[in-house]
């Protein structure tokens, strides 16, 4: 049976695991689902319709769920959808999507999204991600699995950060953020290179990282512009995975990279 401390308020309409935890002054709205071994922190408040997979902890006075910060909203029917064993931290805020935005705001798995920070309508976030305090996604962002935003960083509406991209603190990143790179910058936004640091302790090879860093050098050649570079980065890196999604990324840019 779940167990929800008798301060807490649970909507009727509400679905709750058996083995959910509910803390005082909590509150689940209408349409949510809680899946198995959610943890919900004091005076945090869940709002649906929004569905939770396992192990989800939100600690407290997170907001999550609640209707999107846009305009053009008319209490249309959208959705939250998060994954399994996500940490979402103090005072952090998620909303729902819109229906222009198709409708649904979501979130993968194994997320750690700590105190402080926004996520807006229509954003997909990918799995193994971290968010440090005060970092802010506006509508309809995409962030690439294993990617790091630092403290206070802002992405701007309709930008994507690349996977396991590492954006650093202060960042305002106004185009899309490589994958695989460091990204640093307030009024000037650039790119550092290689998160070698990083993709070793993911378990990337030294040959890997070394293949992203000779990539990664063709693509910031002053020699070349943006489409030799990726012609390039494709005839010397023929079937290589990481190539190919770094090509379709920079390719897919509708405001350009930061570089």
């Amino acid at each position: 049976m779940s167990r929800v401390h008798p301060t807490a308020v649970v909507s009727a309409e509400a679905s709750l695991a058996p083995d959910v935890e509910v803390g005082p002054y909590a509150v689940i709205g209408d349409g949510v689902v809680l899946g198995a071994g959610c943890r919900i922190g004091a005076h945090a408040v869940v709002e649906g319709p929004a569905v939770f997979g396992e192990f989800n902890t939100i600690f407290p006075h997170a907001a999550l769920g609640f209707a999107p910060q846009d305009l053009k909203y008319r209490q249309e029917k959208t959705e939250l959808h998060v994954g399994s064993r996500n940490v979402f931290r103090e005072f952090l805020t998620v909303h729902r999507g819109t229906a222009g935005g198709g409708g649904a705001t979501t979130i993968g798995d194994d997320n750690y999204l700590m105190a402080y920070i926004h996520i807006a309508h229509d954003c997909h976030v990918g799995s193994r991600t971290i968010f440090a305090n005060y970092a802010a996604l506006a509508g309809h962002v995409e962030i690439g699995d294993d990617a790091i935003l630092e403290a206070f960083c802002a992405v701007q509406q309709f930008s994507r950060v690349g996977r396991h991209a590492f954006v650093g603190a202060m960042t305002r990143a106004s185009q899309d953020v490589l994958p695989f790179v460091k990204t640093v910058g307030t009024d000037s936004v650039k790119t550092y290179g290689v998160n070698t640091i990083g993709l070793k302790r993911k378990g990337f090879s030294d040959e890997r990282v070394d293949a992203l860093q000779r990539m990664y050098r063709v693509l910031v050649s002053p020699k070349l512009n943006t489409s030799q570079a990726l012609e390039r980065i494709g005839e010397e890196f023929a079937g290589n995975a990481d190539a190919d999604y770094l090509r379709e990324f920079v390719r897919g840019a509708r405001r350009g990279v930061h570089k």
